[in-house]
């Protein structure tokens, strides 16, 4: 994307950036309430469950908003493009306090980046067809 106006590139990453901030706080607060074992219900064939969706999220914001604009996440992560959909489940030593503390420390790098980069800052996909996406592109 390129940059024609900084005052509305502001607006725009604001506006994103808000979006995104809503999004994760709506998803976390879905999750009041639940038991556990609501939480870890398996509710798809692969496995999946609402505990594990947000698991997957906090690994992919890690992946893209610290990888893709060499700005690592500064925990070890697992490989999120290997296919075994380790990252969409919980084990049964995860609580919900750790996997809810792992995506809002995710947040909070994501959050790092999207502030200090802007929205024209290129990033690297080695493994997309389009290897380099800019901010607004390398959205999760």
């Amino acid at each position: 994307m390129a940059s024609s106006c900084p005052v509305t590139d502001d607006l725009a990453k604001d506006y994103l950036h808000g979006q995104l901030r809503s999004t994760r706080q709506a998803l976390v607060w879905k999750l009041d309430g639940l038991s556990e074992d609501d939480l870890r219900r398996s509710l798809t064939a692969t496995g999946t469950n609402l505990l594990g969706l947000v698991k997957h999220l906090a690994t992919v914001e890690a992946w893209y908003f610290g990888e893709v604009f060499d700005r690592p996440f500064p925990e070890p992560l697992g490989r999120w493009q290997d296919a075994d959909g380790s990252d969409l489940w919980v084990t049964p030593g995860e609580t919900r306090e750790q996997i809810i503390d792992f995506y809002q420390r995710a947040w909070r790098d994501a959050d790092a980046t999207i502030n200090e980069l802007p929205l024209g800052a290129p990033g690297h996909v080695p493994w997309w067809s389009r290897r380099n996406p800019d901010l607004v592109e390398a959205r999760p």
